[in-house]
């Protein structure tokens, strides 16, 4: 798969290669981690493939959370609050445990960060705090698989 979304980036010209990397950073489980290691390994200059990536992956997730935050408001404008399944109960004690920020930052290694913010949106966060700490992970986890890319492009130099 990250062969062919490589291939799909190197494809365009370099004058809309952002915008490829955007579409990329876009899709759950692509995001701005995945969207910013293949564009450099497209070559695309690293700043531009991590804001590129980062761009996609953060408007992804805004309307993920703002989706999120609009059903449970709705849905829980006139009623009791209902028993969760183990499952999200599992997933509720982890967002107690760690909180917004920790779930924000830790949460991308498990499921995508649209996923992610769309359930602490649905566990009552606030849609702001979440917004705030769902971006900073989303440029974090942006930039850290840019040096690992650029740590295998410099290490494949060498051989």
């Amino acid at each position: 798969m990250i062969e062919s979304l490589q291939s799909f980036t190197e494809s365009l010209p370099a004058a809309v290669q952002w915008l490829g990397l955007i579409l990329l950073g876009a899709i759950p489980f692509v995001e701005s981690y995945f969207g910013s290691f293949i564009g450099i390994l497209a070559g695309v200059p690293p700043v531009l493939a991590v804001a590129a990536a980062v761009v996609g992956n953060v408007v992804s997730m805004l309307i993920f959370v703002l989706s999120a935050h609009r059903i449970r408001v709705a849905a829980t404008k006139n009623s009791a609050p209902q028993e969760l399944s183990p499952r999200r109960q599992k997933l509720k004690d982890r967002f107690d445990k760690y909180g917004v920020a920790g779930v924000s930052l830790l949460g991308q290694a498990v499921l995508p960060s649209q996923i992610t913010s769309a359930m602490i949106v649905g566990f009552g966060a606030p849609k702001n705090r979440v917004i705030f700490w769902q971006i900073i992970s989303i440029i974090l986890w942006g930039v850290i698989f840019a040096f690992l890319a650029l740590g295998g492009v410099e290490l494949a130099g060498r051989f």
